[in-house]
């Protein structure tokens, strides 16, 4: 799957684009008809700790996934993002299989 990674605002290290890269390609076991996702990484200037923001757009035929989290560190809003798309991606193998 290809994997677009944007940061706004900043320059994100290798490590943390490795970090999504790998993380989203695990996504391919639950449904393996993705045709490639984009990542938005972005700072929000606030007071709060919580001001990271993760947006995931994966691409699969037909349709399109979008889950925005927002979280202290990009790790953390990654893995809860990621995690979210698991769900709806078995969701809609289910919906897929029970179609046919």
């Amino acid at each position: 799957m290809k994997v677009n990674v944007q940061s706004v605002n900043f320059n994100a290290e290798g490590k943390l684009i490795d970090f999504v890269q790998s993380r989203l390609n695990k996504l391919d076991q639950f449904y393996d008809k993705i045709i490639s996702s984009d990542v938005y990484l972005k700072v929000e200037n606030t007071s709060s700790k919580e001001n990271k923001i993760v947006e995931i757009k994966v691409h699969v035929p037909k349709d399109q996934f979008i889950i925005k989290k927002q979280c202290k560190s990009f790790e953390e809003a990654v893995d809860v993002a990621s995690s979210s798309l698991e769900r709806k991606l078995v969701k809609r193998k289910e919906k897929l299989k029970a179609q046919v």
